[in-house]
């Protein structure tokens, strides 16, 4: 059986997406199709079924998929268990805080995977670093940005609470409203500005620094919060999500190094992981 075939597999039936998966190879579309064929013909079964957004893997496919995993992953540790291993190339990512834990846990798998020899340090963004994934406000003179991730920020709301009987709310619906108060937060800060020029008191419940716990807070009743449209929040069940009526609260998140003629392979890498998902993630937004 192509080992070759049995990845483009494992990268179709993890991105849910043909193309998807192609980008991922670093091949063409084609290539993959072609390669999820072979498979096909060689087992006598459909691994996956077309659909309006991309493929969804048939029962078969479902089977197959932690086999498969099992087969590469030997194959790998093989040849890698008679290969001279390169030197480590550093490259230090300064991150700012909530990012999204599981949206940015999948970027850095994508970059640790595609660069076996990279040795990946996570640090602040105002320490010393090769590249910083920020906030596009927070961009210095000298700095190339290549956007990833367009956040809409809602006001997230206990179940149950008055204001989530309206459809959208207003500043002035805010009047009084206990807030859990997250810092470092932009969207928040411009959110505090508008009710001081509308008059409208911030009333502080709880301070706090990570999206995670002002969700949690939130679900447990302690106040209301400004929260990012990640993914893992929009699907969450124990809070309710509003949009503003009269405030567009948004930012631009992307990755932010220092101009040069040369960059590393591990940054021109990074790079494109960005660009790739900057792409997914505006043609979903059109959606």
């Amino acid at each position: 059986m192509d080992l070759r075939a049995l990845r483009y597999f494992e990268a179709v039936f993890e991105k849910c997406s043909i193309s998807g998966a192609a980008r991922h190879c670093y091949v063409s579309q084609p290539s993959v199709s072609a390669a999820i064929h072979q498979l096909e013909d060689t087992l006598g079964t459909q691994l996956f079924v077309r659909n309006t957004r991309g493929v969804t893997a048939t029962e078969a496919g479902e089977r197959l998929y932690p086999l498969s995993k099992k087969l590469t992953g030997e194959a790998k540790a093989i040849v890698n268990l008679f290969t001279d291993k390169p030197r480590p190339e550093p490259f230090r990512l300064g991150l700012m805080r909530s990012l999204g834990v599981e949206r940015m846990s999948f970027l850095l798998k994508d970059l640790t995977t595609s660069l076996e020899h990279l040795e990946l340090t996570l640090v602040n963004p105002e320490e010393n670093c090769d590249a910083r994934i920020i906030n596009s406000a927070d961009l210095i003179a000298g700095e190339v940005f290549q956007p990833l991730w367009q956040d809409c920020f809602y006001l997230a709301l206990p179940l149950g609470h008055e204001l989530s009987l309206k459809e959208q709310v207003s500043i002035a619906d805010l009047d009084g409203l206990p807030f859990i108060n997250r810092s470092p937060c932009a969207a928040l800060e411009l959110l505090k500005q508008a009710l001081h020029v509308a008059g409208v008191g911030f009333t502080s419940r709880a301070n706090i620094r990570t999206v995670e716990y002002a969700i949690g807070m939130v679900s447990a009743g302690v106040g209301a919060a400004l929260v990012p449209d990640w993914e893992s929040t929009l699907v969450r069940k124990d809070i309710v999500l509003r949009q503003f009526s009269d405030i567009v609260l948004e930012q631009q998140i992307g990755l932010a190094y220092p101009e040069q003629q040369n960059p590393s392979s591990v940054l021109s890498l990074m790079e494109e992981l960005c660009r790739q998902r900057w792409g997914v993630h505006r043609l979903q937004r059109q959606e």
